[in-house]
């Protein structure tokens, strides 16, 4: 089936969703860790490559897609090691669901996330 739109939180949040492939914009990037979703970066340009890296280097919940030298092509079998590895590593998979854990207590009431947005809320 093809949609012309649907929520990408909702796909990201459905059981048989085993990894996502992003372009590590802001958005997707907060939206796939708080899914606890391994991912495929495949950055492009600006904060996009420090998020990629974030992704493989920081938070261990995904592998960064590696372009030819020559020319800065992705090449079929490049994506198809990148889903290999996110799909087959457990250390990924447990790291993903580490960071969502940690993405749902921080909403809890008297946690960072539910505070900073009460003192923005309360900011005149």
């Amino acid at each position: 089936m093809i949609v012309s739109w649907c929520s990408q939180v909702e796909v990201l949040n459905h059981e048989a969703i085993g990894c996502f492939l992003t372009h590590c914009g802001w958005n997707s990037t907060i939206e796939t860790l708080v899914a606890g979703v391994p991912t495929i970066a495949f950055a492009q340009r600006s904060d996009q490559v420090t998020n990629a890296k974030m992704i493989e280097d920081v938070w261990k919940t995904g592998v960064k897609v590696k372009r030819r030298e020559r020319d800065g092509m992705v090449e079929g079998n490049e994506i198809k090691r990148c889903v290999e590895t996110v799909m087959q590593d457990k250390e990924m998979r447990r790291n993903a669901k580490k960071w969502r854990e940690l993405a749902k207590k921080a909403l809890n009431d008297g946690e960072s996330s539910a505070l900073n947005l009460q003192a923005f809320l309360n900011d005149p």
